[in-house]
């Protein structure tokens, strides 16, 4: 079952995706699942959206979103919802928010 989502991008994360703010992608489990996660996609944006080479400024330890990135699901803190462990849902709105600045 494929699933229909937005992902946002601020705080200069948007650099790391081509400049887009915005991607509307349907995400596929894998063989193994049968559903994703917020894992599943932060692997994906890695390994197939992401432009710019600098992993390191999105992921840490292979796929687990640095320190200092706030995501929301639906608006509201990943956190409340289980982390990379959240299931995505039909719809979901996912927001990546750096909030990391230089001086």
């Amino acid at each position: 079952m494929t699933v229909p989502l937005t992902v946002e991008f601020s705080g200069g994360l948007e650099i790391l995706f081509g400049g887009e703010r915005t991607l509307n992608i349907t995400l596929r489990p894998s063989d193994k699942q049968a559903s994703s996660t917020i894992a599943d996609l932060v692997k994906y944006l890695c390994d197939e959206r992401m432009t710019d080479k600098r992993k390191e400024l999105f992921v840490i330890e292979e796929y687990h979103v640095r320190p200092g990135i706030l995501v929301l699901i639906n608006d509201a803190d990943w956190e409340l919802e289980g982390e990379e462990e959240y299931v995505i849902q039909s719809g979901d709105q996912i927001l990546f928010a750096s909030t990391l600045h230089g001086g």
